[in-house]
C-alpha cells in the first residue's frame, strides 16, 4: 500500500478543509456516492485477487490471542520501509527489536484436517525466505527459524537463493509446530514442535512467530462467477477452459482469467497470466465480429418435458427454461452453446440433438463404415 492520504468516512465530520487545502488539484470529493454504471463490452477480464486465510481458526498457535504472533502480511507491513514504524522491526507487544524469530510455513495450507486448506500456497515458502533474509540483514545478531514441512522452491533462481538463506545462518527444522503457548511477563513465546528429520521433540522459545497463512478465495469470487457463467474447482477457485491448452479462458466465450483467482501464483506468474488474458481478450475485440462454428443444440419442443436437468448439467450455461404454450421447455442460447453433447446425452425423453449431429445421421456413418456403402 503506497504512503497516501486517504478518507477515513466513518470519522470524518465532513468539514471540508481538506477540500480547501487540496486546492485546484481537486482529488478530494466528500459528496461522491456509490452509483451504479451499465458498460457495454465485447470481452471481460477476472482478476478478483485473493484473502488471506483466517488463521486464528488454527487455535493451537495463538493468532489474535498472543499480540507478538502476527501473519505474513502483516510481518511484511512491519519491515516495509514504507509502513508504519519505517522499516524498523519491533514486536507488537512492546516495540523491542526480536533478536529470535519463528516462521511457520504452510499455516494452514496442504491441512487435510478440515480447518485448513488441501492445497499447497504456491508463494508462501519463497516469501518466508525473503523475510528470513531480511531480518538477517536489518537486525545484526537475529536468528530466524523456519518450521517446513516441504520447502518448495519451485522457480527460477529460487534454489540458489534457498541455499543462500542456508549459508546465511537460518535455521530449518522440518516438521509441523503442534501449538504456540506465550510466558505472560516477557511475552516470549514458547514452540512445541517435532524435528522429524531427527527425530526429536523441540521446545523453542523466541520473540516473535510469523504465520505463513494458507490463501483462498476471495469473499466475491462465488457471486462473480456466477454473474459471468464461470465454473469452480472443488477449492473455489475459477476453473479455466483447459489447463494447458487454454489457461487463461473459460467455458464462457468473452470472459478470462488472471492472476490469483484461478489459483494459488507467485508475482511472475501472475503477471504472465495477466498479460496471456489481456492478449487473449483484445483479440476478438479486434476481430470485431466472432464466428461460431454451427454445432449446438436444438430441443424438440414436443418431448420436452420440461424437468431443467439439462440447464443444470451445462458447462457453459447456455440452456434456460422459458414459458411456452402454458408449460415450460428448454431454450439453447446459440452464441453460448459449444456442441459438447453432454445435455443432449443426459435427456432422459431425448428431446435434445445435436446439429449436423442427428440420430439418422450418425446411424448412416456406422453403416457406411461397417457396410462399405451398401445398404
Amino acid at each position: 500500500m503506497p504512503l497516501i492520504y486517504t478518507v477515513d468516512f466513518d470519522s470524518c465530520v465532513k468539514c471540508g478543509l481538506c477540500v480547501e487545502a487540496c486546492g485546484d488539484k481537486k482529488a478530494i470529493d466528500l459528496e461522491m456516492k456509490d452509483e451504479l454504471v451499465k458498460v457495454k463490452v465485447g470481452t471481460a477480464v477476472l482478476a478478483l485477487g485473493y484473502e488471506m486465510f483466517p488463521i486464528e481458526k488454527k487455535e493451537e498457535w495463538g493468532y489474535k490471542k498472543y499480540e507478538n504472533v502476527v501473519n505474513s502480511l502483516e510481518f511484511e507491513r512491519l519491515i516495509c520501509a514504507s509502513g508504519p514504524t519505517g522499516g524498523h522491526l519491533v514486536r507488537p507487544s512492546d516495540g523491542k527489536t526480536p533478536m529470535k524469530v519463528a516462521f511457520l510455513l504452510c499455516a494452514g495450507s496442504r491441512d487435510n484436517t478440515g480447518v485448513g486448506k488441501p492445497y499447497c500456497s504456491r508463494f508462501c515458502c519463497m516469501y518466508s525466505l525473503k523475510h528470513a533474509h531480511q531480518i538477517i540483514e536489518k537486525i545484526p545478531g537475529c536468528q530466524p527459524y523456519l518450521f517446513y514441512m516441504d520447502i518448495r522452491s519451485f522457480g527460477k533462481m529460487y534454489e540458489e537463493f534457498y541455499y543462500r538463506i542456508q549459508d546465511e545462518g537460518a535455521k530449518f527444522m522440518r516438521g509441523r509446530v503442534a501449538n504456540v503457548l506465550e510466558d505472560p511477563v516477557t511475552k516470549n513465546l514458547i514452540i512445541n514442535a517435532e524435528d522429524t528429520l531427527l527425530n526429536r521433540p523441540i521446545n523453542l522459545e523466541v520473540d516473535m512467530v510469523v504465520l505463513a497463512a494458507a490463501v483462498q478465495p476471495s469473499e466475491d469470487t462465488d457471486r462473480t462467477r456466477k454473474l459471468f457463467g464461470v465454473s469452480k474447482s472443488m477449492d473455489g477457485w475459477l476453473l479455466e477452459a483447459h489447463p494447458k491448452l487454454n489457461p487463461c479462458g473459460t467455458t464462457t466465450a468473452g470472459v478470462f482469467l488472471a492472476g490469483v483467482c484461478q489459483g494459488p501464483k507467485d508475482i511472475p506468474d501472475t503477471v504472465a497470466s495477466a498479460e496471456g488474458a489481456a492478449s487473449a481478450a483484445s483479440i476478438p475485440i479486434h476481430m470485431g465480429e466472432v464466428e461460431l462454428e454451427p454445432y449446438f443444440a436444438q430441443c424438440i419442443e414436443e418431448k420436452c418435458a420440461g424437468c431443467g436437468m439439462c440447464v443444470n448439467l451445462c458447462p457453459y450455461q447456455a440452456l434456460s427454461l422459458v414459458e411456452k404454450d402454458g408449460r415450460k421447455v428448454m431454450q439453447v442460447t446459440e452464441a453460448k452453446c459449444k456442441g459438447c453433447g453432454t445435455c443432449g446425452g443426459f435427456c432422459p425423453g431425448g428431446a435434445i440433438w445435436m446439429q449436423h449431429f442427428a440420430t439418422p445421421q450418425i446411424v448412416a456413418q456406422i453403416d457406411a463404415f461397417l457396410l462399405g456403402g451398401e445398404q
